[in-house]
Formats: structure tokens, sequence, C-alpha cells
């Protein structure tokens, strides 16, 4: 399970300093900034995990104290001799991590019995106990004290995808390193469990009565009997990406998120999708035939840890296969700008890099055949283009520069452009072309430039065409030009002479705009710098056609009866989506960024938990605030009701479980009381179906049950072993043991969820990857259909009330993926 705070930001933010910041950062690639970043955040991430160690293996020592001073009631009376003599007449059986007290098939531990005895007197000092503990351990060789075997695992460690940079763009790769040999799972028959290793941690899961006589870890699971099928991608990458919107003759508009392209049928709303990709695509271009599309990915890491180079694919819009591939190999770090040649046919393609030197690359695509590479420039390259009518000629700009690029032979000479008497800006931003060939530039001042036809100078200027960056460029088919605005998020329309005709502003709350892409008639579209997709005119203005969260997402909750679900992140926004709509029926903008959500069992309010320990209850169907509390100060990471709707359950990184009392329909809460047993911060919980239990894993591996009407433990393997769960989210169980590929680690699989029929369980991981099991998923390995298009961890995953959808989603690359079942 993977966390680190990332940077907040509130959708409704207008103070001048963020805008600013808009102004400045949006218009740089955003690579050396958050490579330091990336890096001041690793070093962040491994403090925490050191902290979090040690509170756990601290907390792990004062369980084990607890539980020996209960265990050592009469050593004060009956010195070691008697003790042991005691414990010589116990049955031999194996302690277990869990902190379940196994019990033999047939053997009955009556009140009167000397293990009983043992375990229900009264306290003593517990320098006495330790005392009396130490002798008794060197008597009978091993602890009585109910320990895990061997230290407290790790809790945690930076994985390949939090290592990377937050714009999810590195040179580095992470190599995943396996200790040893991994111990294979054990079936003990005659205690009734499975025992598997997580890091070399065991984690016993109890089998149920029902199956321990035909149980076999050799048996073979089938895959299951119905697949996924990617139905639709809901986000949009705008933060950092730049001219990624365009229509294409078929009616659908080209853009990307995460790892796939999506085209987007507006009018019929459907989607199709490119799904070539291994990791991020950060750049989109369009063939002149309108039909070929190239678009280029960063550098990734495969799941056994092996770099997956950057490269550029160019495919067919139409059939969704891929022509050509360029690389892997020519690149570094991420492909951030790709252009197709206009003039000869469209048979060259440039593209540049983010290494250091940003290196501008020219290609016969369709021999996959570099022609000529050169050294760009060593600050952030934003955009990179052909000229329309120059074959030869090709145009970047970035921080502080713009060049002309003649292609002359296999090298390509370079010529600046120069400024004169006009203000130089910080950025170029983006690049079009008028009819008749001049080249026009919007930049951070504000200033439109227009340079003479092929030349570097500049013929004439609008300077402060915007308030703040110009981001996006378009010229429409009648020869005018649609300006876009960083700061002032004004859409202008201007003549051929460069005079204003029309104006219009987007919300607030859609951000800067990012990109403008013409539509069909007068239409626009617009994408933003907060992942979202506007459609409209400049008379009638925009309405949003795609919503997207802007930072971490890992909230997510369907309802119970109804086609909705509902998202929340790190971007302090709590969306309840429509599946028929593809849009959000309400939005809610919260103080704290959310980490957790779950419906109550009527759907008429829900919870969302944060990362300050503060939680609120909502109205599903007017979004106001029922209630607002807080547990610990620490973030809620799961908030499940109970099925009779009667407990609400939190858990908290804390280590606590927090049970409260639900009344009036889920509107009024009294605390029970909180569940104190685990040594590490808790992940996942499910409840039993009559409502009588429930259990939780944690950060280190550990499986507990508790009962909500008192938050005392249960440690009674027989009181859960027969238990029927109402939902399967935990990621350790017997009837999920299976979803763990060899040599897991512990934190590979983030989130797991069983169907509402019970025959089906979905997985997500740290790599991407959606997997589809059959459940129950008891043997180890399990075979299972993995889907990509996420290029994150994928931190939540839940299937819809009817089962007729799976929902996804992504961590750093902010998407929700909706799976079709078939």
């Amino acid at each position: 399970m993977k966390k680190g705070p990332k940077a907040e930001v509130s959708l409704g933010s207008s103070s001048e300093r963020m805008q600013e910041r808009d102004d400045n950062l949006s218009g740089v690639s955003g690579m050396e900034v958050d490579d330091r970043i990336s890096y001041l955040e690793q070093r962040l991430q491994l403090q925490e995990d050191e902290i979090q160690v040690l509170k756990a293996a601290l907390a792990d020592v004062l369980r084990r104290l607890s539980t020996c001073e209960e265990n050592g009631l009469s050593l004060q009376k009956k010195g070691p001799n008697k003790v042991y003599q005691l414990l010589r007449g116990l049955p031999s059986r194996p302690s277990l991590s869990n902190g379940i007290i196994p019990q033999r098939r047939g053997y009955s531990t009556s009140p009167s019995s000397p293990k009983r005895e043992l375990l229900s007197g009264k306290r003593i000092p517990r320098g006495e106990a330790l005392k009396a503990f130490s002798g008794l351990e060197h008597l009978s060789g091993r602890s009585s004290c109910p320990s895990p075997e061997g230290p407290p695992a790790p809790l945690q460690r930076p994985s390949c995808k939090d290592q990377r940079s937050r714009t999810t763009s590195s040179s580095s790769s992470c190599s995943v390193k396996r200790e040893g040999k991994p111990k294979e799972a054990t079936f003990n028959a005659e205690d009734g469990y499975v025992k598997m290793f997580l890091r070399g941690r065991p984690i016993p899961m109890f089998v149920p009565d029902a199956v321990v006589a035909t149980f076999s870890l050799d048996a073979k699971l089938d895959l299951p009997h119905k697949k996924l099928k990617l139905d639709w991608v809901y986000g949009y990458r705008g933060r950092d990406c730049r001219s990624n919107l365009f229509l294409l003759p078929t009616g659908e508009i080209a853009y990307f998120v995460a790892a796939v392209a999506v085209l987007y049928n507006v009018e019929e709303q459907r989607q199709r999708h490119y799904l070539g990709h291994t990791d991020d695509i950060k750049c989109l271009a369009v063939h002149p035939d309108m039909v070929t599309i190239a678009t280029g990915q960063v550098a990734g890491t495969s799941k056994d840890g092996k770099p997956l180079p950057p490269h550029v694919r160019v495919w067919d819009s139409v059939s969704l296969n891929t022509l050509h591939v360029l690389g892997p190999g020519p690149f570094d770090r991420a492909v951030s700008c790709v252009g197709f040649s206009k003039s000869n046919g469209g048979g060259l393609l440039c593209a540049v890099d983010d290494s250091n030197d940003h290196v501008l690359s020219v290609w016969d695509w369709q021999k996959e055949q570099k022609l000529a590479d050169v050294k760009c420039s060593n600050e952030s390259v934003l955009a990179a283009t052909f000229h329309p009518t120059e074959p030869t000629l090709l145009i970047t700009c970035g921080k502080s520069h713009i060049h002309f690029w003649t292609l002359e032979g296999g090298s390509l000479s370079k010529r600046q452009g120069i400024f004169e008497k006009h203000e130089k800006p910080k950025y170029v931003l983006c690049i079009a072309f008028t009819e008749n060939g001049d080249t026009v530039t919007g930049d951070s001042g504000g200033n439109l430039y227009i340079w003479g036809k092929g030349g570097n100078r500049i013929c004439h200027a609008v300077p402060g065409a915007h308030e703040g960056g110009i981001f996006g460029l378009c010229v429409l088919r009648n020869g005018t030009i649609v300006t876009g605005g960083g700061r002032d998020r004004r859409v202008v329309l201007w003549g051929r002479d460069y005079h204003k005709l029309q104006e219009n502003e987007v919300p607030e709350g859609f951000g800067p705009v990012r990109t403008v892409a013409e539509g069909k008639g007068d239409s626009l579209f617009v994408g933003t710098t907060r992942n979202s997709v506007l459609h409209g005119s400049l008379a009638t203005g925009f309405s949003l056609l795609v919503q997207g969260h802007t930072e971490e997402l890992w909230g997510l909750a369907t309802h119970p009866t109804l086609d909705q679900f509902l998202t929340c992140g790190q971007d302090k926004q709590v969306h309840l989506w429509s599946v028929a709509t593809h849009q959000p029926l309400w939005s809610k903008g919260i103080e704290d960024a959310a980490r957790s959500a779950g419906f109550h069992p009527s759907g008429s309010v829900l919870v969302v938990g944060t990362v300050t320990g503060r939680w609120m209850v909502l109205d599903t169907e007017t979004r106001d605030l029922v209630t607002i509390h807080t547990d610990g100060a620490e973030q809620i990471s799961v908030v499940s009701f109970s099925p009779d709707g009667k407990y609400l359950a939190l858990g908290s990184h804390d280590n606590f479980v927090y049970i409260y009392l639900v009344s009036e329909g889920g509107r009024k809460y009294g605390r029970v009381g909180k569940c104190s047993g685990h040594s590490s911060f808790i992940t996942h919980l499910d409840w039993a179906y009559d409502s009588s239990c429930l259990v939780t894993n944690s950060g280190d591996y550990e499986i507990l049950y508790w009962d909500p009407s008192t938050c005392r433990q249960i440690t009674s393997a027989e009181a859960v072993r027969n238990m029927e769960w109402a939902t399967a989210t935990c990621v350790l169980g017997f009837g999920v043991f299976g979803i763990w590929p060899e040599g897991a680690d512990g934190t590979d699989i983030n989130a797991v969820c069983r169907s509402h029929d019970g025959k089906l369980l979905a997985s997500a991981d740290d790599f991407g990857k959606v997997h589809l099991f059959s459940y129950p998923c008891c043997q180890p390995r399990a075979p299972s259909y993995t889907y990509s298009g996420h290029s994150s961890h994928v931190t939540n995953i839940a299937f819809l009330h009817d089962d007729s959808l799976l929902l996804s989603t992504g961590g750093t690359d902010t998407s929700i993926l909706q799976w079709r079942l078939g």
C-alpha cells in the first residue's frame, strides 16, 4: 500500500499567488523542478517508513508485554518449576501472528483447563512478568506469548511508482530486489489453517470447516468465467501537458489520460481506446491525413523492476492498430513533444525527449529510421512542430527561447528567434501558423508575436493580449485565431488583422485554459489545467464535457442500489458520478484531502474520510453536510458501514479502528469506542453478513477480528473460522490469498473486491494492472486475466451494485477506468 503526501491543490483557489504559480510553472515541462521535488519526496518517504517501523515495533512490544502480563497470573504464587509443569502439560501448538488463538480439531478449552487459567487471571507487575517469562522462554525453548514468527516486517518501501516524479516522468528505474527464494504456502490440516509468507513473515489464515477435508494447495483454479473490457475513461491530462486535444473527421475528439489514448464521440456518447502504451502518455499529434496519430510516453518500470524505455507509437485511429514504434533506445526520460510534417505528405516526424539536453530528433516514421538529431536546449522545450509549407523547417519553443531549425541532409542547423525591441518572455508557450505561413507564438507575458514566414524576426506584435500567459493557440478554418489564457481564463477570437473580435471566460472552477481545438461550426473544445474538457462557443459559453481529478486519487465507493459511484482524492474534491452520463451528478470541495469513502446501506448518506482524521457525512442527493467528526490526527484509510447499517467502522493510520453506533438512517452517530490491538496502520476492513464481527488488515500484515458492540478483539479461531463475510476487500484472508504473486512483499496489492454474486474477485496492483480472478481465490498464485490502462499504482477497485461494471482508480495518474464485464 503506497502513501506519501502529494502537493494539495484546491480547485477553487483564485489567489494571486496561485495564479502567478500557474502562469510561471505551467509553462514549464516541470521536469527539473519535479525531479528535485521527487528526490525530496523520496527522502521524506524513507524517513516516514523508518519512523513507522519504529512505531510498529514499539507497539508490538507493548502488546506482547500486556499479553505476557495477562498470561503470567500465577507466576508470583507458583515458581518457575510449577509454571513449567503446567506448560509441559499443554498440547504443543503453533502460535499464530494474526492475534487468534488456534484450537485443534476436537480440542476444547474449558474454563477450568490449565490454558484457560493462564489466560484469564489478574495482571502482575510488568517487570516481574518480564523476569518470569524470560526464564520461561529459556525453559520451554520458545516464547509462550502469541507473537509473530520473526521481527515485524518493514511496513512500506518506496515503490517504483513512488520514486517517479509527480508528473510520473523519470529517467531512473527502480529495481525490486527479492531477498532469497520466497517461502511456499503451507497447509496445516490438523489445526485448519493455511500459512502464506510476505517478505518472510508468516500470515496464517483459517480454513472453514466445510473446506478443510477437501482442501489442497496443489489444486488448480480455473480462470474466471467473465472478462473485462475497458468501457469508459474518466479524466484528461491537462495539468502538465499541452496541445493534446484534437477533433477528428469521425466526430471524435482525441486526447489522453494515464496510459490510454481516448477517442470520444461526443454526439454518440461513445468512447474508443488505444491501449498500446505501457506508461504515461505525454504528447499527441495528428497526421495531415487526420487518421494516423502519434503518441509519446514516459520511461517506466516493469513488474520485475526492469526499465521500460520511452518511445513513440504511431497508430491508426480507425482500426486502433499500432503501425510503427519509434524506439525504445533513442529517447531519455520521456517523449514530451511530437509532431508530423505537413507539406510532404506527412512522411516525417519530429520528437523531443526530456533529457537534460532535450534532444530534438527527426524520423522517417514509416521506415522507423532516425534521420537527424541535435541537442535542442538545456531549458524546457514545450512545443515542436514542422512548418506547414516549408518541408525542411521546424520550430521549437520553451523556456527563454524559440528556435528555427533547418533540416539539411542528416543534420539540423539552428537560428534563434530575435526579439529585438520587444520584451523577451520567460517562456514561449505555444505555436500556431496562419494561412500565409506566418508563425504565431503566445508567451508567459501574455503577448502574441507574429514571425514572418520562415523568418526568425517579429513582424507584428500584440502585447498584453492576455493578462498572464497564453497557453493555447488555434487557427480556425476561416483564418481567424483563438487564444486561451492562463491567469485570466479567457478565450479570445482575433481577426486576421489581430484585432479582438469576441471573447468569453472559462468558469473559475475549471482552471486556466490549457489548449483550444476547433469543433464543428463555431464550436470549440477547451482543455484546462485542472484536467477538464469543456465544449461550447464564444457566443454561448462553455459547459463541462470531461471532468477529472487533479491530484492523487484513493477514495472510491459504489452506490448500494443505483448506477452511481463516488470518488475523492488529494485535490479535496468529492464527485458523485452517474454511470449513464459519465459526468458528476454533483461535486463538492472540502477542507482536507480525502482518502476513503463509503455509502450507508440505504444509500441516503455517504461518509468521506480525510488525511487529517476528520470524517464527514454527506447527503447523497443534496451533497449537504449532515455531520462531521474527528478521530485521531492521521488519515482515515477505510470507512465501512455494517450490512445492517447499525455500525460505522473507520480504520485509521494511528493503528486504531473507531466504531460508531448509527441511527436515524445514517444521520446520527454515537461513538462506541476504538479497537486497539494492531501494531501498524489499518489498511482494509470487512464486515460479517450478520454484522456481528469485522475483520481488519494492517500495514504489517496482521489479520485481527473484532466485536463491534464492545470493540474487543475476538481471539477464538472457532468463533471466526466459519464466518460468512458480506464483502471481501481485505487483501489478506483465506478467500483471497491467491491474488498475491510469487515473491510479493506485501505492498504489491493495494485493493481487492469480490463481486456481489460471489463468483469473481478483482485486484488492483502497484504496477498499473487490474486483475480478474475466480472466487474463492484460495490457491497460491491463482490464474487471472490482467488488464492495462493505468500508468500509476492502482489504488482502489469496486464492482457496481449489479456487477455489470468494475471501477478502478489510479493514484498519481488521477484517472478512473470503467470496465464492462462480459
